[in-house]
């Protein structure tokens, strides 16, 4: 009886040290507008960098020295083409979404054509996704979202079938026109990939790809619940200050390095290939962040990523290219290839503006509440069951 008791506090310890380590940033004042009539948005802004980007649709380069060819759903970009992609200017880069050659399969994220046309008409979007049911459906309070953006912002969740048969035994079944409360459900078929956290990167980091006509997109991790008008966000982190993209800090790490390791402390992905990524970054000039330096273009590396705010510039749509292709590339874990991205984008690009911000994680906090994943719901019920007995 002593033993069960000791290992029942030992556990009650070992949780309270767990959560002493999540160093979260201080309280914010954040004067966000009190009305949505007062958010207005504002005309295409001049100052923003002009060039046209056009994007691989179909693969045409096919290796016939390898049987096993088959065509990418990002393309087989060589180092080369990846090398130029960096460059801001009028281009056609690889950005997810390429097909193969005539007679082969798709490549994947397929959707419905209902689905397409719907996301079509979208000029704002608020975006999130749901794959492996990893998580529950959560939408916003009450009146958080105002009638106003009720009628003019799309809200749309991205599901797979698994995912759409859970929240449908739990009581969360779509209606006639595929809407579970204030979200637009679109299930997608054929996943291109087996990881569900590479899946999960398209609709977080290609909203310009999938809402080819909107505007602006607000991307909310499926573990957050938003508690702030869409309109009030666009305002406060873009509209106010003339900014184009706008994404948390972490709230505990700033520096690859200490990324890197936590990855592989907790072992989110294979060592060797973290290990392959970071080493080709540090040779292509990725360094430690210094908090010290007054020239730094960052306040943190490393971003904490589940809320961006973005506009559909071409810079904006740019840097989301090729930190998606970093993502393809290497692992689906994307604060390690952020800082690598965004610095090697503003090093080869030196006199064209990218207005980007980093804005604290305890406004992210405030705008959009935490919840645990499925998993750790899975895991933490557990742990009580198990001191229950």
């Amino acid at each position: 009886m002593q033993s069960s008791r000791r290992a029942i506090s030992e556990r009650r310890i070992a949780s309270k040290k767990r959560s002493k380590r999540r160093k979260y940033s201080g309280a914010c004042e954040m004067k966000i507008l009190n009305s949505t009539m007062k958010a207005v948005e504002p005309p295409q802004s001049l100052k923003f960098a002009r060039f046209s980007l056009q994007y691989t649709e179909i693969e045409s380069k096919i290796n016939n020295r390898l049987e096993s060819w088959e065509p990418k759903f990002g393309g087989h970009q060589s180092l080369e083409e990846r090398e130029q992609s960096f460059v801001a200017n009028d281009q056609k880069l690889n950005c997810g979404f390429v097909k193969g050659p005539k007679g082969y399969p798709s490549t994947g994220f397929d959707l419905a054509e209902d689905d397409a046309t719907y996301i079509a008409t979208c000029h704002i979007a608020v975006i999130s996704c749901i794959f492996g049911n990893s998580d529950r459906l959560r939408s916003p309070m009450g009146k958080t979202v105002s009638r106003i953006s009720r009628k003019n912002v799309c809200f749309v969740m991205f599901v797979d079938d698994i995912t759409l048969q859970t929240l449908s035994s739990e009581g969360h079944m779509p209606d006639r026109m595929s809407y579970i409360g204030i979200w637009r459900i679109v299930v997608v078929k054929n996943l291109p990939y087996t990881d569900m956290r590479r899946v999960g990167k398209i609709p977080k980091l290609l909203a310009h790809r999938l809402f080819h006509n909107a505007r602006y997109s607000i991307w909310l991790d499926s573990k957050l619940r938003l508690q702030l008008d869409p309109l009030l966000v666009l305002e406060y982190f873009l509209w106010r200050k003339g900014h184009e993209y706008a994404i948390s800090n972490h709230y505990d790490r700033h520096c690859v390095w200490e990324e890197v390791a936590q990855n592989k402390k907790l072992n989110k992905y294979n060592h060797t290939i973290i290990d392959q990524q970071f080493a080709f970054y540090q040779a292509d000039g990725l360094t430690r962040f210094n908090p010290f330096d007054s020239q730094k273009l960052l306040p943190s590396n490393v971003p904490e990523g589940s809320f961006i705010v973005r506009e559909h510039t071409p810079m904006s749509n740019l840097f989301s290219c090729l930190w998606f292709n970093e993502v393809e590339r290497f692992t689906p874990r994307d604060q390690l290839s952020f800082a690598y991205t965004y610095h090697k984008l503003r090093r080869i690009n030196p006199t064209t503006p990218f207005y980007f911000t980093m804005f604290k994680d305890c406004e992210r906090r405030k705008i959009a509440k935490l919840f645990r994943h499925r998993s750790e719901e899975s895991r933490r019920y557990m742990m009580i069951g198990q001191e229950a007995e």
